[in-house]
């Protein structure tokens, strides 16, 4: 047994896991470089701590702190990416990505079409939200639907510290332009330790139960949700399958389609808002594919169409609870 193997701990934290999979390929490539507010070890390596530690090992050349300026921050990498670099850019909430949309949608999207591809843009933004924090409507938003609707954008949503690793990895590597969301509330959460150097390949779900009578499909925090409700459901004698789509753009037609073939049921469960959202999509995939096989309408349990409430039980109601996962399921099934 090797000394790595030995001392390889049990468990991580979905934020420790992205901090070790960028150390990991900084120490590969001296081409990875980190930019954003505050991420250097001076301001104590972000508003959670994510990048802490970055700087005093690869120096404030390769790890910068920014301007508060999400538009420079994008901008700034998109450029560096251009001449050879592979920057990892935080903004520090996914509300924010709205002051850097043009830089988003107008230059890293289509720089590769726009240049018959001759020039890629290989960066990472990463970025935070989720409810949880009591942190309001200008802070909380999944915004996932706007990005997977900009052709030449992929969108990663991650719910363990494996997948984290996993896809950063894979989205470092990646050529064209990544969008990263991390689920604040359970980055402390405690799960199995990734592999150093392990992959998640991008598109690619992860069936994390099997089941007969319903699909489940969700990602990042409602799979937090959705694994209680199905063992609450097998404790009623209902066998649901859970997916966890880990990748939003592209999203697994494939394994999303087999499984609700097999399972004629289907529900997609995800905390942003429901209209015009990611489970839509899915939805409308599987009504034009699967129409004579499914059992029972497609059903979409996603976030109350407003403003995250800044109220701690206006909050809670505000997302979907396993509470409303299981009562939905049942009547799915009936």
């Amino acid at each position: 047994m090797s000394t790595e193997t030995m001392t390889k701990p049990a468990k991580a934290t979905t934020l420790q896991a992205i901090n070790a999979a960028i150390a990991d390929a900084m120490e590969e490539d001296e081409n990875v470089v980190v930019l954003g507010e505050d991420v250097a070890d001076p301001e104590e390596g972000g508003v959670c701590g994510v990048t802490k530690g970055l700087s005093s090992r690869f120096g404030d050349q390769r790890v910068r702190s920014t301007p508060i300026s999400e538009q420079a921050i994008i901008g700034a990498a998109i450029g560096a990416s251009m001449i050879g670099f592979k920057p990892v850019a935080e903004i520090m909430l996914m509300n924010f990505t709205t002051v850097a949309m043009d830089m988003i949608v107008n230059h890293a999207a289509k720089l590769r079409f726009m240049s018959g591809g001759q020039t890629h843009v290989p960066i990472v933004i990463r970025t935070m939200t989720g409810t949880g924090f009591s942190s309001g409507g200008q802070h909380s938003d999944y915004l996932e639907a706007w990005f997977a609707h900009t052709a030449g954008i992929k969108v990663l949503a991650p719910s363990s510290p494996q997948d984290a690793y996993g896809l950063m990895r894979s989205a470092i590597d990646d050529p064209d332009p990544v969008l990263f969301i991390e689920n604040g509330p359970t980055y402390w959460t405690p799960a199995a330790a990734p592999e150093k150097g392990q992959r998640v390949p991008i598109g690619k779900a992860n069936v994390l139960a099997e089941g007969t009578d319903l699909t489940i499909i969700a990602y990042s925090r409602m799979i937090h949700e959705a694994t209680p409700a199905v063992a609450k459901l097998a404790e009623a004698g209902i066998s649901a399958e859970l997916i966890d789509l880990r990748t939003v753009a592209p999203w697994d037609r494939e394994a999303v389609l087999a499984s609700v073939a097999k399972t004629g049921r289907a529900m997609i469960v995800h905390e942003a808002v429901t209209p015009f959202g990611v489970g839509a999509e899915i939805a409308a995939v599987l009504n034009e594919e699967l129409f004579g096989k499914l059992k029972a309408p497609v059903r979409r349990l996603g976030g109350a169409f407003c403003p995250v409430p800044f109220s701690k039980p206006l909050e809670t109601a505000f997302a979907p609870q396993t509470a409303e996962i299981v009562e939905v399921a049942k009547g799915m099934v009936g």
